[in-house]
C-alpha cells in the first residue's frame, strides 16, 4: 500500500477549468472521476449511447492503466445515463467489458451533463492491494 497520493489528468479541457484529475491513487484505490466518449474536442458515438459507454470505459481503463493496473483491479463502476430507453446497450458494453471481472455497479439516470450530446458517463475504483 502506497502511503503518496498520486493524480492523472487526461487531458480534458474541464481539469483546468473546474481543477480536478481524472484519476487519483490514495492508498490501495484509484478512483476515476466522471468520464465521458470526448477526447479532446472530438465526441465519438454521438447518437449511440453503445459506442459512447465502449469509448468512456476504455478511457476510464487507461486512466487506471497510468497506475500499473488492467481491467481485472476494477472492483467499482458507476454509469450515468440521460435516457432510461439506454439501459440495454449501456449494459451490454459494460458486460462485453467486464463479465469476467464482475464489479459491483450502480446505473442512474440522469436530467443531462454539461453538453447535451453526451448520453453516457462513468466513473471506475480500483483497487491496487
Amino acid at each position: 500500500m502506497s502511503g503518496a497520493v498520486r493524480r492523472v489528468q487526461s487531458g480534458s479541457p474541464w481539469e483546468e477549468s473546474f481543477g480536478f484529475a481524472r484519476a487519483v491513487a490514495a492508498g490501495d484505490r484509484v478512483l476515476v472521476g466522471g468520464t465521458t466518449s470526448f477526447k479532446g474536442t472530438v465526441l465519438y458515438g454521438e447518437g449511440d449511447p453503445y459506442e459512447q459507454a465502449k469509448v468512456a470505459f476504455t478511457s476510464a481503463l487507461e486512466a487506471i492503466g497510468e497506475f500499473g493496473l488492467g481491467i481485472e483491479s476494477v472492483i467499482r463502476t458507476r454509469t450515468y445515463l440521460t435516457h432510461a430507453r439506454d439501459v440495454d446497450a449501456v449494459g451490454r458494453a459494460h458486460q462485453e467489458l467486464f463479465d469476467a471481472v464482475r464489479p459491483v455497479s450502480t446505473l442512474l439516470v440522469v436530467e443531462g451533463f454539461v453538453d447535451p450530446r453526451i448520453l453516457v458517463e462513468v466513473e471506475l475504483e480500483a483497487f491496487r492491494g
